[in-house]
């Protein structure tokens, strides 16, 4: 183990695809050793074996269930048992729930709150204090332009962004002298699987493919900009365009806007 804390690692949720494997590779090609979280040991094995041999780099799959708040803490156990150094955290696991919010299922909807905030804010304690300790480290939390706008259909996973992207810049105005980079990265609708896993494959915003941001664009903005030290970065042109809007829109008008692109292609398939 002593070989490997000589070498900088970096831990990432939800690393098995989507931005979040797209990540992997951009730091496992600048040489990083990684361990990724995901609940499904096949694909964390597949994708290590991937990274291992296309990259050269050390990469341990560790299979946790995010959803569950004892998840987070024996992450960060088994870092520490291992001797690993984290030398840059990525809070990239997140799921929604489509639906307008009185009629999807509140117990999915607790447990995506224990995904998108809990977990992610117990990762990050646990990490930034070690980093600061040591004054160096980096994270990445991944927030979205949801957490900008009110999101009909998507209540909940709005409301969970706009606390990320607000934690997020908070303790990083707490850690700026501490040597700690902590960066925000807020993509739109982006071409992964989160769209199947939020049963919302009929709404409107997904239905033209070409209008979803590649997760290698994304994934290549947010690296950049925790690189640079960058304290957030609002990934592509028409994302930027829409979020400035938002910022000098009333919440009523922006969420009657969302509404309008969230919506189900055909209500009565909703019903």
């Amino acid at each position: 183990m002593a070989k490997k804390q000589q070498k900088p690692f970096t831990l990432i949720t939800g690393g098995t695809s989507g931005i979040g494997y797209e990540l992997a590779k951009l730091l496992a090609k600048d040489g990083h050793n990684l361990v990724i979280v995901a609940r499904s040991q096949k694909e964390l094995d597949q994708v290590a074996q991937s990274l291992n041999s296309t990259y050269k780099v050390d990469v341990i799959p560790l299979a946790k269930d995010l959803f569950n708040r004892k998840a987070a803490f024996e992450v960060y156990d088994f870092v520490k048992s291992q001797g690993i150094q984290i030398e840059i955290l990525v809070n990239d696991a997140g799921q929604g729930q489509y639906g307008e919010f009185i009629n999807t299922d509140i117990e999915r909807e607790v447990d995506i709150i224990e995904l998108n905030i809990v977990s992610l804010v117990t990762l990050t304690k646990l990490f930034l204090i070690d980093m600061v300790g040591r004054k160096s480290g980096k994270i990445l939390n991944l927030a979205s332009i949801a957490s900008k706008v009110p999101g009909p259909f998507q209540a909940v996973y709005h409301g969970t962004k706009a606390f990320v992207h607000s934690f997020t810049e908070a303790i990083r105005a707490e850690v700026k002298e501490s040597g700690v980079v902590v960066t925000s990265l807020l993509p739109g609708a982006t071409a992964t699987d989160f769209f199947r896993k939020a049963d919302m494959l009929n709404s409107k915003i997904v239905q033209d493919p070409d209008k979803l941001s590649d997760p290698a664009d994304v994934a290549m903005d947010g690296y950049n900009a925790l690189m640079n030290g960058d304290d957030m970065v609002v990934s592509g042109f028409k994302n930027k365009m829409q979020v400035a809007m938002s910022n000098v829109t009333p919440d009523e008008i922006v969420a009657k806007n969302m509404y309008k692109q969230q919506e189900p292609v055909n209500e009565n398939e909703n019903k």
